[in-house]
């Protein structure tokens, strides 16, 4: 893992920053407009038969978007908070998407793949220069 975060560190350009900032808004985004939409949310727990996962299925996607996005937005944690977010990625692009509509036009499934991919690279390369982990880290030096 130290390899790994050393590789990123070097290898981190500065559009980088600018696409952490962006996913973290899209994630945060993604995460009210979750919220906020009770009649999915209803069908989700209407058609689970186990009510309790069905809620934390709910609680835990809504947390990790909104607390998660912030987090990557301003790069605080990037990989923890990109670690958390790669199940629900992964269950929206390949058990959501896939099975609802499969054509080129759709569109939800395009961004849920766009934002997996720039979710692996985050949690790859890290924060970059731009970020509170690296202010974290240049305040320790002092």
């Amino acid at each position: 893992m130290e390899r790994t975060e050393q590789w990123g560190d070097a290898h981190h350009p500065r559009v980088l920053d600018i696409l952490r900032i962006l996913l973290g808004v899209v994630l945060i985004a993604k995460g009210l407009y979750f919220i906020s939409d009770t009649e999915s949310v209803r069908r989700i727990i209407t058609t689970t038969p186990f009510e309790p996962v069905a809620w934390a299925a709910i609680l835990y996607i809504g947390f990790c978007h909104l607390i998660g996005g912030f987090f990557i937005a301003i790069g605080l944690l990037t990989r923890y908070a990109a670690a958390f977010q790669l199940p629900i990625l992964i269950g929206a692009v390949f058990f959501v998407h896939l099975r609802s509509n499969l054509t080129f036009l759709n569109s939800e499934l395009w961004v849920a793949m766009i934002v997996l991919v720039l979710l692996i690279v985050f949690l790859t390369v890290g924060s970059g220069r731009y970020s509170y982990d690296e202010k974290l880290k240049n305040s320790n030096k002092l």
